[in-house]
């Protein structure tokens, strides 16, 4: 089996790798790159990967890479995915992630087979949740807060509308916050535990710049995540959408707090006017009960034990 990953050298790339590696001997694994991606996510295992440089946003180049690789599945992961960012570029972010997708399935769509392919799908699309939607189940409303939620709205939508119109086989899943080793210290867990990190070896003074400890997210582990998202693809029926997610929120301050319990070292808190959104969705709880039916998917990572891998990994690097 051939196995193309976009975006192979990001967090959720490289883990999804060494998911493969580990579990499934028998899978050809190819990844699109740009030219200017940073490897060290998967240094220590690109002899066993088919790199390929290419640019999502380009067409022909997309083109060009499904045709010489023929795969049989696509996991769709790369795009701008910093929702910060995409206040900042919003332009880049529209233009990386929905371009980028549709270039993908109008490859497929004129290159005569059909792979499988994953939508990576995000809970953002749901947006502004009332407290009466929760668990935020599949048919809610999306009420996107932000230019990369409705780029993630425009990423699945596309997939429904390809899967109607041309029987793309796609599967569209909407993943909740995941985090763990190798998260870019932008994100907030990994932002922390960097954070913390920096203080305990004495290059920083000690204390935490925080931005809304108020909203409540559902996180799951990145390597419970890559292991639904290859549930997903082989399980999965074609055009419909799935929540992958814990069930379980946490307050941005109880993250915070769990972090702070595994270090000695007493931290001042100050609130930076710079990391407040002009808009944040208040809570995302979602329901994983269709995904977890027809998977038999089911978290396995403590948080807190997540949590502690994170702040080791930024340990190891401060």
């Amino acid at each position: 089996m051939r196995v193309l990953i976009t975006g192979i050298t990001g967090f959720v790339g490289s883990h999804l790798v060494d998911y493969l590696l580990a579990k499934h001997e028998s899978i050809e694994i190819y990844g699109i790159h740009r030219w200017r991606s940073r490897t060290e996510n998967i240094d220590n295992v690109v002899d066993k990967l088919h790199l390929v440089e290419c640019d999502i946003r380009d067409s022909s180049s997309v083109r060009n890479v499904v045709d010489i690789i023929k795969p049989d599945r696509i996991f769709h992961l790369a795009a701008q995915s910093f929702v910060p960012t995409s206040w900042h570029a919003p332009a880049e972010t529209i233009s990386t992630n929905i371009i980028g997708n549709l270039n993908i399935f109008e490859a497929v769509r004129q290159s005569g087979f059909n792979p499988r392919i994953l939508v990576a799908g995000s809970s953002e699309e749901y947006g502004l949740v009332y407290e009466n939607e929760l668990p935020i189940k599949e048919e809610n409303s999306l009420r996107p807060l932000s230019p990369y939620a409705v780029s993630k709205v425009g990423q699945d939508l596309l997939a429904y509308q390809y899967f109607m119109s041309y029987q793309v086989d796609v599967v569209r899943s909407r993943a909740f916050n995941h985090t763990g080793p190798r998260r870019g210290y932008v994100f907030v867990s990994s932002n922390f535990a960097k954070q913390f990190a920096d203080i305990e070896k004495g290059k920083n003074e000690p204390v935490i710049y925080t931005g809304n400890l108020a909203a409540r997210r559902d996180f799951t582990d990145v390597r419970d995540m890559v292991r639904a998202y290859w549930l997903a693809i082989e399980k999965c029926e074609a055009g419909e959408v799935y929540n992958i997610c814990s069930g379980k929120d946490y307050s941005i301050k109880q993250i915070l707090d769990i972090l702070m319990s595994f270090t000695n070292v007493k931290i001042e808190i100050k609130q930076d006017p710079k990391r407040m959104r002009p808009s944040d969705v208040p809570v995302l709880r979602g329901d994983n009960s269709k995904f977890c039916k027809k998977t038999g998917w089911k978290p396995e990572i403590p948080f807190e034990q997540t949590l502690l891998d994170i702040l080791n990994y930024w340990r190891s690097r401060a």
